[in-house]
């Protein structure tokens, strides 16, 4: 909506609070800490709580790096004209190996590099009424298997039938709401560490 150069801006009212007043709780909220046991959901990034961070194939590396810095996250969906998912990148896609791999083999230097050079366009999905019955365990398997720090979640818009994607499992995020604070880049020392923690946890 475009204000009128001549609006009036008046404040709102403001009462006290009044004893007894809670907040309000995502819809999956568990008051206890994350478990391997817990449910799935519990470690799911709902997009539809939380805006998906998008940009697009022509967007610059850079552009795209610098988003993910002001989001304070480490994926991106790379979405078309019609905002349909053609592809993800990740801050693993930024390090310096990946970009020289790719400035190597187009030719092009880190400015002229786009999203679409170096972007990953085989996207792995897992259907969100199979994630309703999963546990926190079965994800951090299912992301150890496939070698990947995200997962994708999809579900059907129920009047379009439309496959959208519904949520993200991040394993440094899983990692994190366990209790292990491992390197941003370091997949493997992620997965050890959550072993690890599960192992002491099942010893306790």
């Amino acid at each position: 909506m475009k204000l009128n150069s001549n609006a009036v801006f008046e404040p709102l009212q403001l009462t006290l609070l009044q004893p007894g007043t809670g907040f309000s709780r995502p819809y999956f909220y568990s008051p206890n800490p994350v478990q391997i046991t817990s449910s799935a959901m519990e470690v799911m990034t709902d997009l539809r709580f939380v805006p998906a961070a998008t940009t697009q194939v022509e967007v610059s590396v850079i552009a795209a790096t610098q988003k993910m810095i002001a989001r304070g996250v480490r994926l991106l969906l790379v979405v078309d004209a019609e905002d349909d998912l053609v592809g993800l990148i990740t801050a693993r896609d930024l390090d310096g190996r990946r970009i020289k791999a790719a400035t190597d083999s187009t030719g092009l230097s880190l400015e002229e590099l786009k999203v679409g050079d170096i972007m990953t366009s085989d996207i792995e999905v897992m259907a969100l009424q199979a994630v309703l019955h999963a546990h926190v365990g079965d994800i951090v398997e299912t992301l150890k298997h496939s070698g990947r720090q995200h997962a994708l979640v999809v579900d059907q818009e129920p009047f379009t039938d439309k496959s959208m994607i519904r949520g993200i499992f991040s394993a440094s995020q899983i990692g994190r709401q366990l209790g292990i604070i491992s390197g941003p880049n370091d997949l493997e020392q992620t997965f050890a560490q959550i072993d690890q923690t599960i192992g002491q946890r099942q010893a306790e």
